[in-house]
């Protein structure tokens, strides 16, 4: 009975922590020879939605659904739709979609007109922290 309970328990525990790591520490970087310093998420939102043209955004694969639901309040389909229906009429392009946090950080550093997000331990001195997704 005892070893069913600690079972019971570990696999709890593996689910939590699981869990919490899955929702990693995002920010919003920019280059670090961007004029840029910092932004709302209101500035972010727009800007990922194509509602601005004033930076290029980047999207990271892996935390694409955590970020968009942060910071935009929407999730996948609702993004899908926005951006087809912008690419569909001619007026933006959707951001370009890179495999990891190294190709994202590498991409933005790059460009001083790019801005994406990645987890927070990726950051290096090619680019800087705009905002801190909540």
């Amino acid at each position: 009975m005892k070893s069913r309970l600690y079972k019971s328990l570990f696999v709890g525990v593996l689910a939590l922590v699981a869990s919490a790591a899955s929702y990693a520490d995002i920010v919003v970087i920019v280059s670090a020879k961007s004029s840029a310093s910092t932004m709302t998420a209101a500035d972010i939102s727009n800007i990922y939605l194509g509602k601005s043209t004033s930076m290029k955004p980047v999207d990271s694969g892996p935390l694409r659904a955590q970020f968009y639901t942060k910071v935009a309040g929407k999730d996948e389909a609702q993004v899908k739709a926005i951006w087809s229906k912008l690419v569909f009429t001619g007026k933006a392009t959707p951001p370009k979609e890179l495999a990891s946090n190294a190709d994202v950080v590498k991409a933005v550093a790059a460009d001083p007109n790019s801005i994406g997000y990645v987890e927070k331990s990726s950051v290096d001195g090619s680019v800087k922290i705009v905002y801190e997704v909540k």
